[in-house]
């Protein structure tokens, strides 16, 4: 079975009042995902290797192969996008009690939290990933990767939120200014609530 778009769990000018406007979600979901989807379908047609394998297997089955960078890069990021939309949410940015606790039990504070994952977020030279896991201790960390890599290929543990910091993503609502991006993000778009739940269900 071919590899699909997932539709948006809201409409495409649902975030626009959040910092994330209408043309933004368009072209990054409707173009540069359904790309990644494409290139990955036209792989999986190709290569008998991969077929019957699902998204999770490719990912590890192409990890690390030079001969199936390609391969890799576009499941990657099929991957890192559809677990993006969830992410995200016009009312984002609020804190559930039991997230919030574990957030402090284990960065310090909220504030120690966000300023982690800004760090992560801006250093990540070139395209790449921002991410909150839940690492192999139990323990919520922040991590990057570059690319179309993610936790799940480096082994880093189960991700919660992810944010992606190719120029595509923010350019237009935001031009360079990647930290005003990610800022917006923690404060305003981020979906605490699916992060929580995650939490809950690893």
């Amino acid at each position: 079975m071919a590899f699909e778009l997932p539709s948006l769990p809201y409409a495409a000018n649902a975030l626009a009042g959040e910092g994330m406007c209408q043309e933004t979600l368009e072209l990054h979901h409707g173009k540069h995902h359904q790309a990644y989807v494409t290139a990955l379908n036209g792989f999986v047609e190709s290569k008998p290797e991969l077929a019957g394998k699902s998204l999770e297997e490719i990912i590890a089955f192409s990890h690390g192969n030079a001969a199936l960078a390609p391969v890799f890069n576009n499941a990657g990021q099929h991957w890192n996008h559809i677990l993006f939309w969830k992410n995200l949410s016009p009312t984002g940015g609020k804190l559930p009690t039991s997230l919030e606790k574990k957030i402090t039990e284990d960065f310090g504070s909220v504030d120690a939290f966000k300023t982690a994952f800004k760090t992560a977020a801006t250093t990540q030279f070139g395209s790449g990933w921002a991410w909150l896991v839940l690492d192999k201790t139990g323990k919520l960390a922040v991590t990057k990767t570059a690319n179309g890599s993610n936790p799940l290929a480096e082994g880093q543990g189960r991700a919660l939120l992810g944010l992606d910091v190719w120029e595509h993503a923010y350019y237009l609502d935001f031009r360079n200014r990647r930290p005003d991006y990610v800022t917006n993000y923690l404060d305003k778009l981020a979906n605490y609530e699916f992060a929580e739940a995650e939490l809950k269900s690893a």
